[in-house]
């Protein structure tokens, strides 16, 4: 069976692999294709596309959104979006913008705290077009001796609600789906059990994503349950929206998770990519 990995992020946003690498990595794990779905930011897709298409492996051009809904941060993942798209770039060029000053901030409070972390060290190995995230500060928290692993740099400063959290400008769920719509791609729901919705919930909010134009929901993925993935097939046969599935992978970042297989049993067939080239009528090769 041909196995692909629709949720993968590089060093461009809050990975560790390069995007060329990422491609190298994917396919020595024996995957057919990848989407490239770094947090709002299409920088890496080309050299992702360029090597996949030299080593035989398909990259799919995908983005994360963020997005603010009933007071919870949800995720909206683009696919086969038109990454050289005017509407698209205007939106990442806001969302670019705020999440520097949002930065500052940070910076300000860990400052404050007598954390003394500064640009320069949040931006080491990074290329000069990666755009910088909490997973930074972690890294740069832990490199600097304040913390002993990353995630204590979440749970004691930086997670939601600590001393130096500050919450990002996020758009809502129809401008997200609406602007992947404008560049031309698909909208899907990301990893929908993780938002602590109840099923009255979830259902709720997958029936109101899909009036504003939502595509499909990622069912696979390595958290869920089996009793989710059925959950989440039903309500894609009941709202007529397609699967997908990936594992999330942030290289050394989430070192316990490798891409394609997450935990060690995710599996997620080609064939659902199938079904997202019959939405897009893309020809079968």
């Amino acid at each position: 069976m041909k196995l692909i990995d629709l949720h993968v992020h590089s060093n461009i946003s809050d990975g560790t692999l390069s995007p060329s690498d990422l491609a190298l990595y994917a396919k020595s794990k024996g995957l057919s294709a990848i989407a490239l779905t770094d947090h709002d930011t299409i920088s890496g897709i080309e050299s992702c596309m360029l090597k996949g298409l030299e080593i035989g492996l398909s990259v799919v051009p995908g983005i994360e959104f963020s997005a603010e809904y009933t007071s919870h941060e949800i995720h909206l993942l683009g696919y086969y979006i038109d990454f050289k798209s005017t509407v698209l770039n205007e939106k990442l060029k806001f969302i670019l913008q705020s999440r520097v000053q949002r930065n500052m901030k940070i910076f300000e409070k860990l400052n404050a705290l007598g954390l003394y972390i500064t640009p320069e060290d949040l931006a080491l190995d990074s290329p000069l077009e990666t755009v910088l995230t909490r997973a930074h500060f972690a890294t740069a928290l832990y490199k600097k001796g304040y913390v002993k692993t990353r995630n204590e740099a979440f749970d004691k400063y930086i997670g939601h609600g600590k001393p130096a959290y500050i919450p990002r400008v996020k758009f809502t769920p129809k401008e997200c789906i609406e602007t992947i719509h404008l560049a031309g791609g698909l909208a899907v729901l990301a990893h929908p059990h993780l938002y602590g919705f109840t099923s009255t919930e979830r259902n709720l909010m997958l029936a109101e994503l899909k009036d504003l134009g939502l595509d499909g929901v990622e069912t696979l993925y390595p958290t869920h349950t089996q009793e989710d993935v059925a959950d989440l097939l039903n309500l894609c046969l009941k709202y007529n929206l397609f699967p997908t599935g990936g594992s999330d992978f942030h290289g050394d970042n989430k070192p316990d998770l490798d891409i394609g297989t997450g935990y060690g049993d995710l599996q997620v067939p080609y064939t659902l990519l199938d079904e997202m080239h019959k939405k897009l009528g893309i020809l079968p090769k």
